[in-house]
């Protein structure tokens, strides 16, 4: 009797925690690049992935392939009775400013922008103090005192990549020269491998050993550039380490695949907060990759360097500039 009324609890249990994951009726909006450009887009699948995996819960998907799609999909999710909706990327805020009016129920979250709305969880990250990180490493690794940096869209979210970069390159050699280019001015600079490798082998050409992307899937194209000029690369959001082997440097992690895990977790425990959300250094937001992709190429005093970089920063003792509080890089 006592085996059968443990069961019968067990099993009411497992039900009262299916019937509470099915109360989550999850979404999301991929944005440009697609859910598979194995950085930006693609962190915020494996997180929702998970999530999805551990509770059996299907995630209602779309991806945006031009502008005008974002607040038709938003509202298009909600209207179909998701009421946990993830936003994917700073170019859909205007669309969420609208439709988060038109459904005061549904909680959503918006990765990379701010949206002050009671029903808006907003993430954003502190780019600055990985980006600051891989910095260092890339003036470490160098042997030429040269390092570029290959950014996306031209906006002042990639430019805190780039100004983050260029203090860390700077902190570990005050001597170093950094080359930096953007993609382009328009969504489409997130998906052009192409333009990407081109600019990362011009950068190689002016002397650069070692190039950090900071440009979604045109990125792709500049670790594969790196690779084919025998000269080192640095991921970003997703740990890109895996992708060339002994080439790849490493990755600037940004951990939207935990922002988004949480979201749909934190929905599920009703612990779900809108307002915004701030993850750097100290919240373990960012953060740079080592693996065994990458293990030969990073000594134990380049390690023990951006060790003590990461210290000073969670600690205070070294401020990174953000690029967006002004508009401004200090270097």
């Amino acid at each position: 009797m006592k085996n059968l009324l443990s069961a019968l609890a067990l099993s009411t249990a497992l039900v009262a925690g299916a019937a509470f994951a099915d109360e989550v009726k999850p979404a999301v909006v991929f944005d440009m690049g697609g859910k598979f450009d194995r950085s930006f887009n693609e962190g915020i699948y494996n997180g929702s992935k998970k999530w999805s995996d551990e509770t059996g819960v299907k995630i209602a998907e779309f991806e945006v392939t031009n502008e005008s799609q974002r607040e038709q999909a938003l509202r298009r999710m909600a209207e179909n009775g998701a009421n946990v909706v993830i936003a994917v990327g700073f170019a859909q805020a205007p669309a969420l400013e609208i439709v988060a009016d038109e459904f005061p129920d549904v909680k959503f979250a918006i990765i990379d922008a701010v949206v002050e709305k009671p029903n808006v969880q907003s993430i954003v990250f502190k780019e600055q103090e990985g980006s600051f990180l891989v910095g260092v490493l890339a003036a470490l690794a160098s042997k030429t005192g040269t390092v570029g940096f290959v950014g996306g869209m031209d906006i002042p979210l990639i430019r805190a990549f780039g100004c983050g970069y260029v203090q860390g390159v700077h902190y570990a050699n005050s001597s170093a020269k950094v080359l930096e280019n953007m993609t382009g001015t328009t969504p489409a600079a997130w998906n052009d491998p192409t333009k990407g490798g081109e600019l990362a082998r011009s950068q190689f050409d002016r002397g650069a050993d070692v190039v950090y992307a900071a440009a979604g899937a045109t990125g792709l194209g500049v670790l594969q550039a790196a690779a084919d000029a025998k000269k080192l690369s640095i991921g970003v959001d997703s740990n890109q380490n895996h992708l060339h082997p002994g080439s790849v440097l490493t990755s600037m992690l940004k951990r939207v695949d935990v922002a988004a895990y949480n979201v749909f977790k934190s929905a599920q425990d009703g612990k779900f907060k809108p307002g915004v959300n701030v993850l750097g250094l100290k919240e373990d937001g960012v953060g740079w990759a080592l693996d065994d992709n990458n293990a030969k190429l990073v000594t134990p005093e380049m390690k023990t360097k951006v060790d003590a970089a990461a210290k000073g920063i969670i600690d205070g003792s070294i401020q990174v500039v953000d690029y967006r509080t002004n508009n401004s890089c200090p270097m």
